[in-house]
């Protein structure tokens, strides 16, 4: 049988100088921090200091012994890297094995019998660039770093929201495969299922060695334990064969059903050479599959043009996040920390997560917790917010590229849906490309034409669209909100975020509002800084155009713009961020199935920075992060406005009808109830049912003294007909009470505030209390005499006047 060797220990980093120890997978960065050569990036204005390391080439070294490569027992030893970052040449004693310059790609190298001194050397990502467009010319770009001239993480050039920290190194695993007669070199299997029976199509590669090409060889196939069994005959170097799975049990996005996975194995042999002989395996293959059909409905209506999911003949809303890499580093992020952030996102209430194009195709351990969790992925091809050359060698690579990744990623069940790219279909229409570029190469050819045959080709069991936002054709603006894909960026950067509740987009696959991360994180970052809106380590941690500007003007819509006090701003500054969302999603879900998912930009950030992110770069989470649990629950209730007064939107996303009884009441500001009505209303499954709200609990339009509320159960939905910064809000007063409870452990407690009059968004942040501590709940609203319990873990300080002080809520203006 095949054997592998990994290939982890024995690194060395050199450039010029003394080598140094390095970790594989690991990159530069990574080393040089190690060793205590560099400034730690994330902290203050570190990321500066160490620009240079991007801009040099750099060696990784590591012997190679006889007895690694040459063996008795196996003909071909085989060099295997899972991912080099980014263009290197590779040696071994002193000759060329090869030369690679795409990051997303995986390599092997027959080494038989070779031993010597091993290296891999990185050139400069930017000559590499540099070359590469002195070659296809200069094309337009959102950002003024060439990422899109060379096959490599794009967002480690630096964006709205990330530092300039280019990397190089062997990112993920290496290791010798030593191997005999034949290998599995591909493994396809496509999964479907047709009336109820689950079926398997899987077809193979093979590669041989130079003595193996008559041998006669056979796979071997089962699926799960004894469930299905095939056998096919291996024809020159490619076999087909199919299992079928009677009655199989359905794997379901969270919150539709369950998640069963199966393992699909199979085994290449060497068939017996005679009677009484025995076949010899040679080569194995394992992954886990589940069994699920999943649609991409684009069809044209009285609306326009939609872009609804529909899995396993169900259609649904997705309730999805952006995700951005991990870390700007990615080989740090393990397969724990994948299970960390993608339990939170779950827990979060959401179903889909985009992987976006200016990134990595991440990890299987990504993609093996997505199968396991119910979470859809929706997988962008690598590029963003940039005109990409067709030409020669990138053509060949991003095909390369293509390929390994599909073939890579498709038994996984979580994965849904293939997108060409981000944004540059809008960019090529709406940001000046299409004149600047007269007439040349930007990646058309890639998302509408070389894309979409390899997914057909390789993957035809998933949809595939070109791009996001698309309209589904030329004949619609790429970003026509009727039409497809639609990205809502003009509501952060130059509008309110109540305009959110302007239109009704097909599907929202971007949209989002910024804010700082926690204290503890800020604290972390900036060291000893004096913490202002305006410091420098604030503003450095602060990538985005204008972005304080934008924070600035968002607050000040809705409230007084505290001076001088930057706690109450960055209070305010979170508050508006989940509002923002909230007002999104909550307007978008009341319109569903016209309306038929948003994707929040963005759930995680890759170091500590003021962002769109819900978890920021330290992993704790912001105030929009329980804001989202509740506006994707299965149950939400919502006043929305409405040309004749306020209406209320129940919406239910269970399997099952909701039958809610609903308490409307109009009542003044000091807590005086005005009007009351009770409502029993009947919410069939995954459907939203509106009710105008009846004309006498409606407060007037202008009325700075009136506010409408609607409880059922544990869900509140507060409408105020004024900006927060006009509404009458009474000092607020409340009694916190500080308790511990039976076998909390050390640093937690319960505290419980009962309020005395309005207390609008009430919020412990919980990181004041000790840089491990978590509140289970984020902004809450009392009404007087209301009383909540809020639960907090891993505290440091847990004493009244401390808890106290962590509390924040809405202040009268």
């Amino acid at each position: 049988m095949k054997e592998a060797v990994p290939l982890t220990e024995g690194w060395s980093l050199s450039h010029g100088e003394e080598p140094l120890p390095a970790q594989v997978p690991g990159c530069v960065h990574t080393d040089l921090l190690a060793a205590g050569l560099i400034p730690d990036p994330f902290l203050g204005a570190g990321e500066l200091d160490v620009a240079w390391v991007g801009r040099r080439a750099w060696t990784y070294l590591r012997d190679l012994s006889a007895a690694e490569t040459t063996g008795e027992e196996h003909e071909r030893t085989d060099l295997v890297f899972d991912g080099l970052d980014t263009a290197a040449t590779i040696t071994l004693d002193g000759r060329e094995l090869g030369r690679t310059r795409n990051m997303h790609r995986r390599y092997r190298f027959d080494v038989t019998g070779r031993h010597g001194r091993l290296e891999v050397d990185f050139a400069s990502a930017y000559d590499e660039a540099a070359s590469v467009r002195a070659l296809t010319g200069a094309r337009p770009n959102v950002y003024p770093e060439p990422f899109q001239y060379i096959r490599k993480m794009a967002c480690g050039f630096g964006w709205d929201w990330g530092p300039t920290l280019v990397t190089a190194g062997l990112w993920r695993p290496v290791r010798l495969e030593r191997w005999s007669t034949a290998r599995l070199a591909e493994v396809r299997p496509s999964v479907s299922v047709h009336e109820g029976t689950g079926r398997v199509e899987v077809r193979v590669e093979v590669e041989r060695t130079a003595r193996g090409g008559g041998s006669p060889l056979a796979v071997r196939a089962t699926v799960g334990d004894g469930l299905a069994e095939a056998r096919g005959t291996v024809e020159g170097a490619h076999a087909a064969l199919t299992l079928e799975v009677p009655d199989a049990a359905l794997w379901w996005p969270r919150g539709y059903g369950d998640q069963p996975l199966h393992d699909l194995e199979l085994t290449l042999v060497e068939e017996a050479a005679g009677p009484g002989a025995e076949e010899r395996p040679l080569d194995s293959w394992h992954r886990r599959i589940g069994f699920r059909t999943v649609e991409l409905d684009r069809s044209a209506d009285e609306h326009g043009t939609g872009f609804t999911l529909v899995v396993n003949g169900v259609r649904i809303f997705a309730r999805g996040v952006n995700w951005i890499p991990d870390d700007v580093f990615p080989s740090r992020v393990t397969p724990e920390r994948y299970r960390t952030r993608l339990r939170q996102t779950a827990d979060a209430g959401v179903d889909l997560v985009r992987i976006w194009g200016g990134g990595i195709y991440e990890d299987d351990a990504f993609y093996d917790a997505c199968d396991e969790m119910g979470l859809m992925v929706w997988q962008d091809f690598l590029f963003a917010c940039a005109a990409y050359p067709e030409e020669q060698p990138l053509r060949a690579e991003v095909e390369a590229e293509a390929r390994d990744n599909v073939v890579r990623l498709m038994p996984h069940p979580s994965l849904v849906l293939w997108n060409g790219n981000n944004e540059n279909l809008w960019g090529f229409r709406d940001w000046g490309w299409e004149p600047e570029l007269r007439g040349d190469s930007w990646g058309g050819g890639y998302y509408l034409d070389l894309l979409p045959r390899i997914v057909a080709e390789l993957d035809p069991t998933r949809p595939y669209t070109a791009g996001s936002p698309w309209s589904g054709s030329w004949d619609h603006h790429p970003n026509d909100p009727a039409h497809g894909t639609h990205h809502s960026w003009e509501v952060w950067n130059r509008r309110d975020y109540t305009e959110y509740r302007d239109s009704v987009p097909r599907f929202v696959a971007e949209f989002g509002w910024q804010a700082p991360p926690t204290m503890a994180t800020l604290r972390r970052a900036l060291p000893g800084e004096r913490l202002a809106p305006d410091s420098p380590g604030m503003l450095h941690h602060q990538k985005a155009e204008d972005g304080n500007g934008k924070l600035n003007r968002g607050v000040a819509r809705h409230f007084a713009l505290p001076e001088g006090d930057f706690d109450r701003w960055h209070y305010l500054t979170q508050v508006v961020q989940a509002r923002a969302i909230a007002t999104g999603i909550e307007h978008w879900r009341s319109h569903w199935p016209v309306c038929a998912g948003t994707v929040v930009w963005q759930i995680n950030d890759c170091w500590p920075v003021s962002s769109w992110a819900a978890i920021d770069g330290d992993g704790r989470l912001k105030p929009l992060y329980h804001e989202l649990r509740r506006v994707y629950a299965d149950r939400l209730l919502t006043l929305q406005p409405g040309d004749g007064g306020p209406v209320l939107a129940v919406v239910n996303q269970s399997a099952e009808p909701w039958q809610a009884r609903v308490t409307l009441r109009r009542l003044r500001a000091d807590g005086t109830e005005v009007a009351e009505q009770m409502l029993d209303v009947t919410v069939a499954a995954r459907t939203v049912h509106r009710h105008a709200v009846p004309r006498d609990l409606a407060p007037h339009p202008r009325s700075a003294e009136e506010f409408l509320v609607a409880d059922s159960d544990d869900l509140r939905s507060v409408h105020l007909p004024v900006t927060d910064r006009e509404f009458a809000y009474p000092v607020p007063r409340y009694d916190v009470v500080v308790e511990s409870p039976m076998g909390g452990g050390t640093g937690s407690v319960e505290v419980v505030v009962t309020a005395h009059t309005l207390v609008r968004d009430l919020l412990l942040q919980a990181d004041r209390l000790g840089p491990d501590a978590v509140c289970d709940t984020g902004l809450r609203t009392l009404l007087p005499g209301e009383r909540v319990r809020l639960r907090v873990t891993g505290a440091t300080d847990t004493g009244a006047n401390a808890v106290r002080a962590a509390l924040f809520c809405v202040e009268p203006a």
